[in-house]
This record gives structure tokens, C-alpha cells and sequence, in this order.
């Protein structure tokens, strides 16, 4: 039994927020999408709060996420989830604006599972976001 995949979209920019759910839509993509406005809020849902160890929320999950958040920033929300035993088994889509090395080197090595950087394109943007979902969502098998 297959189970559907939830998305937590990380993103402060209400129109880059904006922009993937109609992009996720125009894909025929109906998977529940979460979203979250900044660092806290999504340390918050996965966790129950920013200070918990517990994981919060079971079940498949993908997390498309930008780096450049209020209150707590992108790096840190993935360096929180990749050092919890079983919270490092959600995948992580860092999709930022952010071309600097530095940034993809640090993504990388916190563990995140991709590096996206949104192109400023709508239509480039609507299929970057599309190619995600078809990956993660279809294609991509998570570990139990």
C-alpha cells in the first residue's frame, strides 16, 4: 500500500511560495503541501518545537527548502533534522536562490539530498519545480 508523500515547503518569500504550488499544480501534483515561513515554524512541525528531540511528524515526507529564513536559517533547519536518528531519513530539496559555492558546499555537507537554485524564469522555474516533484514524489522509493 502505497502511501502519499507529504511536502514541507520552507519558504518565506510569499511569491516563490506562491510560484511552487501553482508550479506543483500545473503538474497534476496533489500531494498535501505544508508550508512553512520560516526556520522555526518548520523545526516546529517536524519536532513539535524548536528545542524538541522528539520527531514529531511520521510518516513520508519531503522537504523542499530555502536557505535564507528568518529566525533560524535554511543550514540550521538542515543541520537539525540530518542530526536526528530518524528525522535524516526525510529528504531534503535545498531550493534557494543562493548560486554561492560556499552555500552548496555547506548543503552538501550537512546532508541535504539535493541543491536547486530557483531560476528566476517563471516557465524554468514552474519545470525545476516539477522535475522535483516527479523525482521525490514518483520516482524516488524512501526507506522505511
Amino acid at each position: 500500500m502505497d502511501i502519499e508523500i507529504e511536502i514541507l515547503l520552507v519558504e518565506d518569500n510569499a511569491n516563490d511560495e506562491e510560484l511552487a504550488i501553482i508550479a506543483l499544480k500545473k503538474h497534476n501534483i496533489k500531494n498535501k503541501i505544508k508550508i512553512a515561513r520560516d526556520g522555526v515554524e518548520a523545526l516546529e512541525y517536524l519536532f513539535g518545537s524548536v528545542d524538541s528531540e522528539t520527531l514529531k511528524c511520521f510518516g513520508p515526507l519531503v522537504v523542499l527548502l530555502d536557505l535564507k529564513l528568518p529566525r533560524i536559517n535554511g543550514l540550521e533547519v538542515l543541520r537539525r533534522i540530518k542530526s536526528h536518528p530518524e528525522a535524516k531519513k526525510i529528504p531534503v530539496v535545498i531550493l534557494t536562490s543562493s548560486s554561492e559555492e560556499k552555500d552548496i558546499i555547506e548543503s552538501y555537507r550537512l546532508g541535504a539530498n539535493s541543491y536547486i537554485r530557483k531560476p528566476v524564469d517563471f516557465n524554468q522555474f514552474t519545470e525545476a519545480v516539477n522535475q522535483i516533484g516527479l523525482y521525490w514524489l514518483l520516482l524516488n522509493k524512501q526507506s522505511p
